[in-house]
């Protein structure tokens, strides 16, 4: 649907595409479609068509590229293709939040590091103190990871009653979560390594950091050479989402056009376009198309691309992507004693327990111990018990627990476990945590805000 189209929809049926978009603005429009894909997957496996659930995301797809064959389950291809665009995304958002965000500054970025090093240290501890031996030990990095589309979107259900500064200290904290669970996926979740197609990665990785340097801007070269990287890196035995979040890094943080260049150019387009009333009928719609597709191309170049490419990229991911890649893994079959093993079952107990014991104690005994030693600051008007419940939110793993869940076992009765244990602890440490933030009286921060209600409901 084109702009043309979306203006008299909008006209005509306000009452609905409003609310629609309104919703589609928020940050928890994200986790509401990700737990309504969770929720379908888990119906649609325990359904009386669940056969076909194994069966339609089990259907091989070969693609043939004739030096090179790629024959890979439907399932397998969202994992590795689909999510490698997510991953670039999060490569983006950890390039602008290193550069220019929470993490800029060591001072701002000692508390959400230090938080989240506690957050995936203490609960692949506690994994592994229960699974010390053996092919179920290779599951410690499930329960390390924090779901920002989960977490950010229980914050967002509790409006004003969660202060913005709580918001960024968990955005940042699930930032660094992120590349902890990066790095942990490219080492210890690669088995063998091809050199040939490794080092034919790191090229395609360097002619794409000198096509930003030569100034090149064609997304057409930038998607060829990105794609050849992730062929490269898929076949090179690490995992091929890791070719999204090196893309993502590489990524230019610059416009092409500085800001002088914008404001002296768009008066001249400007200035044209007006002009063209004095040309004949004919001559004056050329004129003014041949403007306003210049004054389109230096205001889409006066901008980052760092910003463009995560503006444009950000709703496919978080509304399509993702939801798609939870359709996909987190059907299980809960039918049987598939409970009750899981129960008993030591891969699952030590999910559970990193996920909603771990997770945050980490989080608050190493937040704790930084400001103890002098390294960071708590937000202003920010107490502990605020930052405890956070820390509960934070337990709520899905997205990349899921994704290392198939990383890190080939056995079907532990991916089975291990996903009862990531959706059961997620479900309870999530409501445990919005309950709590709920709960809690407000603090000093909150009261500024209400007392400045419209600056709190810009950021909300």
């Amino acid at each position: 649907m084109n702009d043309r189209q979306r203006a008299p929809l909008a006209a005509a049926f306000p009452r609905i595409v409003q609310p629609i978009q309104e919703f589609l603005d928020t940050e928890a429009a994200g986790g509401v479609l990700l737990l309504f894909a969770a929720v379908a997957a888990l119906v649609w496996a325990n359904g009386p068509f669940g056969d076909s659930y194994t069966d339609f995301w089990g259907t091989h797809i070969t693609i043939d590229l004739d030096l090179i064959e790629i024959e890979e389950s439907l399932q397998h291809w969202v994992n590795d293709a689909l999510m490698a665009v997510f991953f670039f995304v999060v490569g983006l958002e950890i390039k602008y939040e290193l550069l220019r965000g929470e993490l800029a500054a060591p001072r701002k970025a000692a508390l959400p590091v230090a938080a989240a090093l506690g957050g995936m240290l203490v609960p692949a501890a506690i994994y592994l103190a229960l699974n010390s031996g053996g092919g179920e030990a290779r599951g410690w990095g499930i329960p390390m990871a924090t779901d920002i589309a989960f977490s950010l979107g229980v914050l967002s259900l509790l409006g004003r009653r969660v202060p913005i500064s709580l918001k960024v200290f968990l955005l940042a904290l699930a930032i660094v979560d992120d590349i902890g669970a990066i790095v942990v996926i490219a080492v210890f979740y690669t088995d063998d390594f091809a050199l040939g197609w490794l080092v034919a990665a790191l090229a395609a990785f360097a002619a794409v950091a000198v096509m930003g340097r030569l100034g090149i801007r064609d997304i057409v070269a930038y998607a060829a050479v990105g794609g050849f990287a992730w062929l490269a890196v898929f076949e090179s035995g690490v995992h091929a989402t890791v070719a999204g979040v090196v893309l993502g890094l590489l990524t230019p943080v610059q416009a092409h056009y500085r800001e002088e260049h914008f404001e002296e150019r768009a008066p001249e387009i400007v200035d044209r376009f007006q002009g063209a009333a004095d040309e004949p009928p004919v001559q004056a719609g050329e004129t003014r198309q041949a403007a306003l597709r210049e004054l389109e191309e230096l205001s889409r170049e006066s901008q980052p691309v760092l910003d463009r490419l995560e503006h444009a990229l950000h709703p496919w991911t978080s509304y399509v992507i993702v939801p798609i890649f939870a359709l996909a893994n987190a059907g299980v079959d809960l039918g049987g004693d598939a409970i009750a093993d899981a129960a008993s079952s030591s891969v699952a107990i030590g999910i559970a327990l990193g996920l909603v014991v771990g997770k945050p104690v980490g989080i608050v005994l190493f937040a704790w111990l930084a400001v103890r030693a002098g390294l960071a600051t708590l937000p202003d008007g920010i107490r502990w018990p605020r930052i405890a419940a956070v820390a509960m939110v934070a337990g709520i793993g899905f997205t990349v627990s899921l994704f290392i869940t198939g990383l890190a076992f080939t056995d079907a009765r532990h991916i089975d476990e291990a996903k009862i244990a990531i959706l059961a602890a997620s479900a309870f440490i999530g409501v445990a945590g919005y309950a709590a933030l709920r709960l809690l009286p407000a603090d000093a921060v909150d009261a500024g805000e209400r007392r400045a209600p419209a600056a709190s409901a810009a950021t909300d």
